[in-house]
């Protein structure tokens, strides 16, 4: 599957012999049990998507009767809160072993399981750096009508440590999001239309998480060549987007359809080009970016050409939304003020593409997320 390689436990006693890391791997089984075989401070980055112990009553139904395909499977499902407080306890406990002193956990929640997990894990040692709320442009809607919508989800975002270092790439979110610093509040769509995946006509995974939001955390929080590790892998969310990132990965997961749709799914992922990975770090050394959103999305590909409507210039992009056009890289607009020797440029006119078998101007695909986002 993916390689192995060997390393030596940083925090470790001296006589432990080096383990191998099995990068590119899913573990099967309990996701404690598969941490445990890792060594300590082995890891850059845990992201974790656990249970969220929603302790549904009974079937759910829309107002015409048809079944609404909630999480019902019996791995959400925890006796007590204890049992669940004890589930994460252990969890948490073998995230912070395994993680490198400067490295980082992200969570995500939602309010039945998100205040419990938080406090474990400050209790554990964690550090909050901060929360961040998903706010889905497309929500279920609450059929029975007896509370308000459900339209969020909480992400923890901690270090190791209060004093504890940690990586952030303030200056690639800030590119991303259209040179404003990246707030807290971040406006995703749930998964759906063809990244939704489907076994026999039905969701793979009652919850996958969009490739968006995986895309923000990995490229905010870690660097080419980091090691993700996923707790709760699921259909591999995590896994295609480090692979498109060129970052490494690990998996927990115990469910066995799991692993083979996540399996088949990462193979089919190609990374990116090493131009597009370069993403911007200092204000001095890199020029300003500002159509981030599309190529979060998926819309426009990290790597895709554009050009302008008469083919004077060719640019390619990289994945935290700027371009490059021979020794020129920046912003949409930078860009094509600079190679046109002209006072400013609007990039969203001057850059072009091939889409769907014709030559658009880089604003109808801002047009097309539009239409995403207000759906």
């Amino acid at each position: 599957m993916g390689t192995l390689t060997k390393i030596r436990a940083a925090a470790a006693p001296a006589v432990d012999e080096p383990r191998e890391l099995p990068l590119g791997r899913i573990l099967p089984g309990d996701c404690v049990a598969a941490m445990r075989s890792l060594p300590t401070a082995s890891v850059d980055l845990v992201f974790a998507d656990p249970p969220y112990n929603l302790q549904l009553g009974g079937d759910l139904n829309r107002p015409d009767g048809s079944h609404v395909d909630a999480v019902t499977d019996h791995w959400d499902q925890f006796a007590s809160f204890a049992a669940y407080d004890k589930f994460t306890r252990e969890w948490l406990a073998e995230a912070r072993r395994v993680l490198k002193p400067d490295g980082a956990l992200w969570v995500i929640g939602s309010y039945h399981n998100i205040y419990r997990v938080g406090a474990i894990l400050q209790d554990l040692g964690f550090w909050l750096l901060n929360d961040i709320v998903w706010r889905k442009t497309n929500p279920m809607p609450n059929f029975r009508g007896t509370r308000f919508t459900n339209a969020h989800e909480t992400l923890l975002w901690a270090s190791t440590g209060e004093k504890a270092r940690y990586h952030f790439n303030y200056r690639a979110m800030k590119t991303l999001n259209d040179e404003l610093q990246m707030r807290s509040d971040w406006v995703i769509p749930v998964c759906g239309g063809q990244e939704r995946l489907k076994e026999n006509g039905h969701k793979a995974h009652p919850t996958q998480k969009p490739e968006a939001l995986l895309y923000r955390v990995l490229l905010a929080t870690t660097e080419k060549g980091d090691v993700v590790l996923d707790p709760f892998f699921g259909t591999g969310t995590t896994g295609a987007v480090a692979k498109r990132l060129g970052r490494q990965w690990i998996g927990c997961e115990r469910e066995e359809g799991y692993r083979k749709v996540a399996l088949k799914r990462i193979e089919k992922e190609l990374p990116l080009d090493e131009s597009a990975l370069e993403t911007m770090q200092s204000r001095k050394g890199q020029p300003r970016v500002a159509f981030g959103a599309l190529v979060e999305a998926g819309l426009l590909a990290p790597g895709a050409e554009l050009f302008d409507r008469q083919r004077r210039w060719t640019a390619s992009v990289r994945a935290d939304g700027s371009i490059i056009s021979g020794a020129e890289t920046g912003s949409i607009h930078h860009v094509g003020k600079t190679l046109q020797g002209a006072p400013s440029c609007n990039g969203w006119t001057f850059w072009h593409l091939e889409h769907e078998g014709e030559v658009k101007p880089l604003d109808a695909l801002r047009q097309l997320y539009l239409l995403a986002v207000e759906d």
